[in-house]
């Protein structure tokens, strides 16, 4: 079990473009991913273990070590760009400019930080490009005012010349700036989702062991209820290791756009039950789902992972917000165009207020903070539904329940 979250880890790790750096509080690297060696142009035999300096050009290693012991007693994400230009040591003695965020925490007792780097050689190119534009416009700027006394006649020609200029300028000007813009949000989206992912990773992780080693103990043939209680546990937090990785992944392919869908035909009736079967373990004590009629002659030409994904976000979500002793239905119904998907529940429902962000991403309602999640999964199924052709809603009241209603198209419309 330990190996199957180590692999799960390293699948993480790998999925992220930019470079991820792991040190311990000693600075010794403990992990990196393929965006680091591709940066830096180290394999990971020659960084693993070696002290943080490998990395760092060596006029700033007399102030990085007392730079560390400090953040590390802040304890406290941090982007570090806000604190002046940063620089990375190429293998090939190269230096380049870099934007790091740090992430401290915490594993068996030991401290270790996570660092998110991106290589912005080339917004800092731009910008060198936006002061040297900026140098070339005063020049001309200066160059026009000392002919105008010469050609008064030719002023308002002048004058019409330089507006354009100076709106092409402020046009080129605008869109390098929103170019930087969207990079340094995309950055910060990215630092808040790793953050976010290793929060959520780690509760999980720690409940699987305990339960592990409870099991080891309980060696009596009268103690299999004990036994069948913590493998559920065990059973119920791989299923939520395995969603959050899912979604992580729908995620990065949604945002980069490098979503393969795989369409083909299939029966509805069977994804139904490969859901129902893979979350009948996870339902609480008394919880009921009901199992939709007249379903067996519904099929579709899409892709049946993604739909098997939009349904299995759906219903987990249904039993995640349900009390114990509740009943979750499911209709679907087909027409000539749409299957048409939904699935109620009687849990705590979605304050009003806060029903106009469900699916922006991260977000969740303020009645689920306490529960685990991550906020992204209704963002990936609206995501994946828009690009399929479909759609989502739903109805909702706060201490009732809610019902979500997808529709999908029979044949894809992309």
């Amino acid at each position: 079990m330990f190996q199957k979250d180590l692999d799960i880890f390293n699948v993480l790790f790998e999925a992220v473009s930019e470079g991820v750096i792991v040190v311990d509080k000693h600075q010794n690297i403990v992990a990196t991913n393929t965006s680091v060696e591709n940066m830096f142009g180290y394999n990971k035999k020659e960084l693993i273990n070696k002290h943080l300096n490998i990395l760092i050009p060596k006029k700033y290693h007399p102030g990085h070590g007392a730079q560390f012991r400090g953040f590390l007693n802040q304890n406290e994400s941090r982007q570090m760009s806000q604190e002046g230009n940063l620089y990375g040591a190429h293998k090939d003695g190269n230096i380049f400019p870099v934007e790091i965020g740090l992430n401290p925490f915490d594993i068996n007792g030991k401290t270790y930080v996570l660092a998110l780097i991106v290589d912005i050689t080339i917004r800092k190119q731009q910008e060198l490009e936006i002061n040297e534009l900026n140098a070339h416009l005063e020049e001309k700027v200066i160059e026009r005012t000392k002919e105008l006394g010469d050609l008064v006649n030719k002023l308002k020609v002048v004058n019409l010349e330089l507006d354009l200029e100076n709106k092409k300028h402020i046009e080129v000007e605008n869109i390098i700036k929103n170019a930087l813009e969207k990079e340094k949000e995309l950055n910060e989206l990215k630092t808040k989702f790793l953050s976010l992912v290793s929060h959520e990773f780690k509760t999980p992780l720690s409940g699987i062991l305990t339960s592990t080693i409870l099991l080891g103990k309980y060696e009596l043939s009268e103690q299999q209820e004990k036994r069948n209680k913590h493998i559920k546990i065990i059973t119920n937090k791989v299923q939520y290791l395995n969603n959050i990785l899912n979604d992580f992944l729908s995620v990065e392919k949604l945002e980069t756009g490098k979503v393969n869908y795989s369409f083909k035909t299939f029966k509805l009736s069977k994804i139904i039950n490969e859901v129902l079967y893979n979350y009948n373990m996870l339902l609480k004590e008394g919880q009921k789902i009901n199992y939709p009629e007249n379903i067996d002659e519904i099929s579709l030409f899409q892709d049946e992972k993604i739909v098997e994904l939009i349904l299995s976000n759906l219903i987990n979500n249904a039993i995640k917000y349900s009390p114990e002793n509740s009943i979750i239905d499911i209709v679907i119904n087909q027409n000539d165009e749409f299957v048409f998907c939904s699935i109620k529940d009687h849990g705590i429902g979605i304050p009003l207020n806060d029903q106009k962000s469900i699916f922006n991403r991260y977000f969740r309602a303020e009645n689920a903070l306490s529960l685990q999640g991550t906020g992204i999964g209704l963002n990936i199924v609206k995501g994946h539904l828009q690009n399929l052709g479909g759609s989502i809603h739903f109805e909702s009241e706060e201490h009732k329940g809610s019902t979500f209603t997808i529709t999908i198209p029979n044949k894809v419309r992309l």
